[in-house]
């Protein structure tokens, strides 16, 4: 997936966490991936290079900077999210009726 989206994993699995967040912090993405804060200073660095996500000043206290995807980051998201949806239909679309109901009624169990 990340070499088709022309990403690194890390940096691919950054990006997709704006799909549930519009803002995000440094410190809350290196919780979120589990990894060190410089580390994610890294992976940031290299989606601003990229121009998928931008930094801005949070409004209420100038010492936050908050991460929000770029419009060409929000359609890198859609375009990644449209792919798997697909892969996800294609793969249920393989199995038998009662195991597709399995499966998805394990993963709303999974998701609660």
């Amino acid at each position: 997936q990340c070499e088709r989206f022309g990403l690194p994993d890390a940096e691919f699995r950054c990006l997709m966490l704006f799909g549930e967040e519009r803002y995000l912090t440094a410190k809350g993405i290196a919780l979120k991936m589990n990894v060190v804060k410089s580390r994610v200073s890294k992976i940031v660095d290299g989606l601003i290079k990229k121009k998928l996500i931008q930094r801005i000043k949070d409004p209420e206290d100038s010492r936050i900077s908050l991460l929000s995807l770029t419009a060409e980051g929000q359609k890198k998201v859609n375009n990644i999210n449209s792919f798997l949806q697909d892969i996800h239909y294609q793969v249920l679309l393989q199995m038998a009726p009662d195991q597709r109901t399995a499966v998805l009624t394990n993963l709303d169990i999974l998701k609660a």
